[in-house]
């Protein structure tokens, strides 16, 4: 396999096989030195930028001694690195929560649109269990887990990264899990609105059609990687860290800005909308 630039999905690879080294307590040198590599050959394994066959990876898992389902998900990984496409699985969390997951803890900074639910990283764990319930994707013996999964997530809502939410007032509006849920859910967005690297804003529903009705997206920017744009879907999602797709979608977020409210004008609504529940 060539050498080249990291993707997601060899990032996630690269994690993995990470992991994998860790469990056997021996370092990236003495692993690499038992195999006959180069440890720069092992580096660029884990950083997900190739430059290792199948059958070279097949070897290092079988020495590391890597559990048979882990060692099968790796393998296909391997096969799938370069593209962007990431299957749901149909047991335990799905394969797209974890992908997702990974990526977002990477992130420095995050601007997010959502159309018709509040933001992922701002649901409140009733919230998310309701919405997580109604998914045709998520086995009734994976709930508990895949939303656990899911509020695990706000922990990276932390001061050293930046967010922006770009929320339609229509996913305010929306009684997800009951009025008792949606009362605590709202009164949650007005509670992290106030920290200062979190900044929400509302896309009135006054503001007519604008360039978010494409649908819902997230950019997730690193500090040594790319921009990546994540699209979710019912049976799978897209990461997309091609320079044409992050820009267009740059465009979308700048156009976004000028018809959002600002987050004085936003905390507004959501309290009017809270206010109106009570």
């Amino acid at each position: 396999m060539p050498k080249r630039s990291s993707s997601v999905v060899g990032r996630e690879f690269g994690n993995g096989m990470r992991a994998a080294i860790d469990a056997t307590g021996m370092t990236q040198r003495e692993l690499a030195v038992k195999l006959g590599w180069q440890e720069a050959k092992l580096s660029d394994m884990l950083a997900g930028k190739g430059g290792v066959t199948e059958t070279e990876v097949r070897e290092l898992l079988a020495y590391c001694r890597t559990p048979l389902v882990e060692r099968d998900r790796l393998i296909e990984l391997f096969r799938e690195q370069g593209n962007a496409f990431v299957r749901y699985t149909d047991d335990g969390v799905p394969d797209q929560v974890l992908t997702l997951i990974n990526q977002e803890q990477e992130a420095t900074e995050i601007i997010d649109l959502s159309m018709i639910l509040v933001p992922g990283l701002l649901q409140i764990r009733e919230y998310i269990a309701a919405v997580t319930a109604k998914a045709q994707t998520v086995s009734e013996e994976s709930l508990a887990k895949t939303v656990a999964a899911r509020a695990a997530r706000a922990e990276i809502l932390e001061y050293s990264r930046k967010f922006t939410f770009y929320v339609h007032e229509q996913a305010l509006l929306l009684p997800v899990g009951g009025e008792e849920v949606w009362r605590e859910q709202l009164a949650h967005l007005l509670r992290v609105s106030v920290r200062k690297y979190i900044s929400i804003r509302i896309i009135p529903r006054s503001a007519g059609v604008h360039a978010g009705v494409t649908g819902d997206f997230r950019l997730m920017k690193f500090p040594k990687y790319p921009p990546v744009v994540y699209i979710d879907s019912v049976k799978c999602c897209l990461f997309f860290d091609d320079k044409e797709t992050v820009d267009t979608y740059e465009a979308i977020l700048k156009d976004l800005a000028t018809v959002a409210l600002d987050e004085e004008q936003s905390r507004a609504v959501i309290n009017s909308i809270l206010e109106g529940l009570q």
